[in-house]
């Protein structure tokens, strides 16, 4: 990875947390409520935004891309398929991240540049 994709990544993660917080909240007031084109358009971009790093085995849902902004999803929808992508993210996240030194762990680029991370959630075979 380049150092301008792990920027990129972290600040697209970061947002689709936020647009879980804010959907998981919708969606405890109202689950079936259809959401509005307005939410969609910002959800649907962050969607194809993470499925330019989620390939493979990555990717949540082989058939998913994004939704369907003239069959509005609902609120539980959402937030189901965005819990989805998040834990993606992560193991994507973690997939790509090594030891640096004993205690620090960073990203893995192609650059001379060591970006810190917090430590995986999930380890690769052998990494425990």
């Amino acid at each position: 990875m380049k150092v301008k994709d792990v920027e990129l990544f972290e600040k697209l993660k970061s947002q689709v947390q936020h647009l879980f917080y804010e959907m998981s909240s919708l969606s405890k007031k109202s689950p079936d409520g259809p959401i509005n084109k307005f939410k969609l358009k910002f959800i649907n971009e962050k969607l194809r935004e993470s499925n330019s790093f989620l390939v493979g085995p990555h990717k949540p849902f082989a058939d998913f891309e994004c939704f369907d902004d003239s069959n509005l999803p609902t609120n539980s929808d959402v937030v189901l398929i965005l819990s989805q992508y998040i834990d993606c993210l992560e193991g994507f996240r973690c997939a790509n991240t090594t030891r640096d030194g004993l205690i620090h762990w960073k990203w893995n680029t192609d650059e001379s540049t060591s970006i810190r991370t917090d430590p995986p959630t999930r380890f690769k075979k052998g990494e425990e």
